[in-house]
């Protein structure tokens, strides 16, 4: 991971970035873009030399907005000047994440900062930096950024250790999740995500992890993981990984998708729709960074996360459409559609955990359904929930962290396409609005938690087709900043 120092004093200038704001347009204000005043002065009229540059280089501020000047034989070498909008964490988050990206020829920057900034900022610059220096790749052929270091010039260093700290515990979970999801499924068994999660726990203190096999499913009932499971070679399993801090007061379960690759079974995919279904378990790499996130940041809550993990494949073994599948508890779902498997792992680890964990807050996120894109487009998750406090905590959490989310409908009226003849539920009804109808039947095994309980559907952002800001091309582990900014807070 890129290496970040705050330092007061520089020793080494071979590029040095300076801030500028944009033009200030109000009425008798100042009406070109300026670089800041910063809180170490530069050296050899750098400072002088930036604020000549700024209006003839017609910049505008904007966050993201980047400018390099060559400096031959003096020192700093390279001057960059670097828009940073309104200076708001999210606007210096982008600032952060274009440096990145526009000095990855670079071995080593430092970028002067106001004396003014605060705690917010710098974490959504370090955020930025460390998200965009992501790259995924399998082989050691190809480019791979030069830039290694990058140095953070500040009055007093020593106030915004901690603001780093979490920046880069949460870009570390963040890279974790889209190293899970980016892995090919020629790798990516069940077992495999299984001894991924025990390697990342063990280097942390007070985390119980549990993982079951087919074995230990059959015999506690969980009908809707070994259906979807039962056609792979690559047997299902649950991973039920605890972080319980003994000055928790609340108790949050997160439960995750975690289909490690779908064909759709029998109703099986087009060939252009299953090439990605490597990332059907971006869910469950979610909640299990967010987890691990917080036994690293000894965030204050009792975190149990569940990820039932199967490969939906087609063989002799394969459910098929039409079969009547017993839950994990009881209730039946009569199987419509094999490529609507999602919902069946998901629905065993909700009844398992409101039945067993009793936990005071109940959240699931998944890959489920492309009517997600459909209503909301590629970068914004679908949000489900009856609790108004708890909908408004996690929207609020995932736009302070850069994500997005959208408050959907569970319209009553639409549960009437949830009857079977045959079972308790029908499991994937077709009259439309697909994500709210998988949310409604998800919504049938929360029980005495309906009321605490939070859906996201967030297919269409864990994936990314190109570079955007801190996203970085591929998987983008969505899910993960929001959930440790919204356990940060619970309390």
């Amino acid at each position: 991971m890129l290496a970040i120092r705050l330092i007061a004093e520089p020793d080494r200038l071979d590029a040095l970035v300076l801030p500028v704001r944009p033009a200030d347009s109000t009425a008798g204000g100042d009406t070109s873009a300026a670089p800041l005043s910063t809180a170490v002065a530069p050296p050899d009229g750098a400072a002088e030399e930036a604020a000549a540059l700024a209006p003839a280089a017609r910049l505008t501020g904007r966050a993201g907005e980047i400018h390099t000047q060559l400096r031959p034989g003096r020192t700093p070498g390279r001057l960059v000047l670097l828009g940073i909008g309104g200076g708001d964490e999210a606007a210096w988050r982008t600032a952060g994440a274009t440096v990145a990206r526009a000095a990855s020829a670079e071995t080593h920057i430092t970028i002067a900062l106001p004396a003014e900034v605060t705690q917010a900022a710098v974490r959504g610059l370090a955020e930025g930096l460390l998200l965009a220096a992501y790259r995924f790749r399998l082989t050691e052929a190809g480019d791979r950024p030069a830039l290694t270091g990058v140095d953070l010039l500040l009055s007093d260093p020593t106030r915004y250790e901690d603001s780093v700290a979490t920046a880069r515990t949460t870009a570390a979970m963040t890279h974790l999740a889209r190293d899970l999801t980016n892995t090919p499924s020629s790798v990516k068994t069940p077992q495999w995500f299984t001894d991924q999660v025990a390697s990342a726990a063990a280097d942390l203190p007070d985390l119980r992890l549990r993982v079951r096999g087919p074995a230990e499913l059959t015999t506690e009932g969980f009908g809707g993981i070994l259906a979807v499971g039962g056609g792979s070679a690559s047997g299902p399993r649950l991973v039920e990984l605890d972080w319980h801090p003994a000055n928790a007061r609340t108790h949050v379960v997160l439960i995750g998708k975690g289909i490690t690759f779908d064909t759709g079974g029998i109703s099986i995919k087009p060939v252009a729709s299953m090439k990605l279904m490597r990332k059907d378990m971006a869910g469950a790499a979610a909640v299990v960074a967010a987890t691990l996130g917080a036994a690293a940041l000894r965030l204050p809550v009792r975190v149990t996360t569940l990820a039932p993990l199967a490969e939906n494949m087609v063989s002799g073994s394969a459910f098929r459409p039409g079969d009547v599948i017993r839950h994990y508890g009881g209730t039946t779902s009569e199987t419509t559609n094999s490529d609507a498997e999602g919902r069946l792992v998901l629905a065993d680890a909700l009844a398992y955990a409101v039945q067993q964990l009793k936990p005071d807050l109940l959240l699931d996120l998944a890959t489920l359904t492309g009517a997600n894109s459909v209503a909301l487009g590629k970068r914004t998750a679908a949000l489900y929930s009856e609790n108004d406090e708890l909908a408004a905590g996690v929207l609020a959490a995932a736009e302070a962290a850069g994500e997005s989310a959208w408050r959907m409908p569970l319209h009553t009226d639409y549960v009437e396409y949830l009857g079977s003849e045959i079972a308790d539920l029908y499991s994937a009804p077709a009259q439309g609005a697909g994500s709210v109808l998988a949310a409604l039947y998800l919504r049938e095994f929360t029980g005495e938690l309906r009321d605490r309980w939070l859906h996201l559907d967030m297919s269409a952002p864990s994936w990314a087709d190109g570079d955007q800001a801190e996203v970085s091309r591929g998987a983008t582990g969505w899910g993960v900043r929001s959930l440790l900014r919204w356990l940060a807070d619970v309390n």
